[in-house]
């Protein structure tokens, strides 16, 4: 199958079990990012059953890679197995755990973080990887206008602590409720 062929029976199967993919409309904004800053090394917290990932994974250049961290090592699986299916296994790199644990474990500089996991973390989880995140890094965080009030602390940050210089909030409904919501993307200055 073709990764496009796989992100869509993923949204079909989101769809009727309700997952909270980012999903094609704020899907867009994430191939954006990817696009614009052409990253080679990606750190993704949160992988579900591996939508997001797929997204990224398809659009990185020769030699690019993806670093997925999932707590539910069930989900971890699917992901796998999605990645797998979409020729992309080569690419996407799924570890399990907690996110705040792996992060530091990591070696090696990041280009893009991609944020989607328990929304009261992601400051520390931004804070724990932001010493391996390059000048010029892009932190993309999904779910900021539904789950603005958990992400108080974060938006701060990176909205006023002269670290970041936030592009763009980009509003779309949430996949699986039609709800709205938003993604918000940073620059490391």
């Amino acid at each position: 199958m073709t990764p496009e062929q796989v992100l869509a029976k993923i949204e079909q199967r989101g769809k009727a079990h309700g997952w909270p993919i980012i999903g094609p409309e704020r899907g867009k904004f994430l191939d954006e990012a990817v696009k614009r800053h052409r990253p080679k090394r990606v750190l993704e917290v949160g992988a579900l059953v591996g939508y997001s990932a797929i997204r990224i994974a398809r659009l990185l250049g020769p030699g690019g890679r993806i670093i997925c961290v999932e707590i539910d090592p069930n989900r971890a699986e699917v992901a796998v197995h999605n990645a797998e299916r979409a020729g992309l296994d080569k690419v996407i790199e799924v570890t399990v755990g907690d996110a705040k644990k792996i992060i530091p474990t990591l070696a090696g500089e990041f280009d893009l973080v991609f944020l989607d996991a328990d929304k009261t973390e992601y400051l520390r989880y931004l804070k724990l990887v932001e010493p391996r995140l390059r000048r010029g890094g892009v932190v993309v965080a999904d779910n900021v206008k539904r789950h603005e009030v958990e992400l108080k602390d974060y938006l701060r940050y990176v909205r006023e602590s002269g670290a970041y210089l936030t592009e763009k909030t980009r509003f779309a409904p949430t996949f699986s409720t039609g709800e709205p919501d938003a993604i918000e993307v940073s620059v490391k200055l």
